[in-house]
């Protein structure tokens, strides 16, 4: 990783990213900035750009280490009372960017299942939720660790220059190729997924679509809807390795009658039945997405990437985003990850009567700019 003490110029194009595109920030604004495990250079290099454009910057540091103690020895009162100080913070703030690092992936995977509970129902949703995500202009991103370069199969020196290159894509060209794709969701009714494993249709009428081109996550690429709540029928496998409350799942099948999920099966089916036994929303889908940047081509067992992935689609259980609002509800927002290209073994989006995408290329001429030789 950069020296903390070295200036680096991809700091500062990556905090002008996150600050001035994905968060359009504006003289006066205030933004905090939650910097978990990150580099001070970096968060540094936040805090000098905002005070430069007359942002007035905030700033949390976090540690996952310290986390894990504090929900190792959670309780409502301890939780609420956390919430209660950052809930008060995230009302006057009018942006929010997180930054996630840490040598670890799995620092909290031995939290207790009930002590998670806890936190997402007295933390997570109070402060992230119900204020950050409909209030704030927000932002999320991870921060290159070995431990992510592993994951990615990658030297550390190798995975930071993909990091950077994948974060600081020309995502205004990517916005502008990415309304036809969700003009063609707001006028269709009937979606169907064909691949192998999977057989999956329901509808998205009246749901509504977003563009996610790097205003919210970093990196970013995928355009989202969400399936009307009683309407999914059918079977999907998964092929993209999750990681999930510190859990790894592999070859995740589920089976919707009505909407709900009524069979269920993994690598961890016990972790499984507790993430989909939270809640009564928990069984039901909150989002259906389709992904496309094209630097990201292989999984790597974090989501912000994963969902991105070229040639993807995601199906994710539990809460739905208000902006494509299906009217689902539950504290779990689970993105399961679907790759459709020849390499996993193809397969089908169809709109209606019409096939959009075939082995993750897009075949319609409207949508051909978001294959990746048009994206880079």
């Amino acid at each position: 990783m950069a020296d903390a003490v070295s200036p680096d110029t991809r700091y500062d194009r990556l905090a002008r990213t996150l600050l001035f595109y994905s968060c359009a920030l504006e003289p006066g604004e205030l933004v905090l900035i939650e910097a978990i495990d990150v580099p001070h250079a970096f968060t540094t290099a936040l805090v000098r750009a905002a005070d430069q454009a007359g942002v007035l910057p905030a700033v949390t540091l976090k540690s996952q280490a310290v986390t894990r103690a504090l929900l190792r020895a959670a309780s409502v009162a301890q939780l609420q009372a956390i919430a209660e100080g950052e809930a008060a913070v995230m009302r006057r703030a009018d942006a929010y960017i997180g930054l996630r690092g840490g040598d670890n992936v799995s620092e909290l995977s031995d939290v207790p299942p009930e002590k998670m509970d806890l936190y997402e129902t007295h933390h997570w949703t109070p402060v992230h939720l119900e204020i950050r995500v409909p209030a704030t202009k927000w932002v999320v991103a991870r921060w290159p660790s070995a431990s992510m370069a592993q994951l990615a199969q990658r030297s550390t020196e190798a995975f930071e220059e993909y990091y950077f290159r994948v974060c600081t894509l020309d995502y205004a060209r990517m916005s502008r190729a990415m309304v036809p794709l969700r003009e063609r969701m707001l006028a269709a009714d009937r979606v169907r997924l064909l691949a192998p494993g999977t057989d999956l249709s329901f509808s998205i009428r009246g749901v509504g679509a977003v563009l996610c081109d790097g205003r919210r996550n970093i990196p970013d690429g995928e355009v989202y809807t969400a399936p009307v709540r009683d309407s999914v029928e059918g079977t999907i496998t998964y092929n993209v390795p999750t990681l999930y409350r510190g859990v790894t799942h592999d070859g995740v099948r589920l089976t919707f009658e009505r909407g709900r999920v009524v069979d269920a099966s993994s690598s961890a089916p016990e972790a499984l039945a507790r993430v989909l036994d939270a809640d009564e929303g928990a069984r039901y889908v909150g989002e259906f997405a389709i992904g496309f940047n094209p630097e990201i081509t292989e999984p790597m067992k974090d989501i912000l990437f994963d969902e991105k992935i070229a040639g993807s689609i995601h199906f994710t259980p539990g809460q739905a985003y208000k902006e494509a609002d299906n009217g689902n509800r539950s504290q779990i927002h689970w993105d399961l990850v679907l790759m459709m290209d020849p390499a996993h073994g193809g397969g089908e989006i169809w709109f209606d009567d019409t096939l959009i995408r075939k082995d993750g290329r897009f075949v319609v001429a409207d949508l051909e700019g978001l294959n990746p030789e048009n994206l880079r």
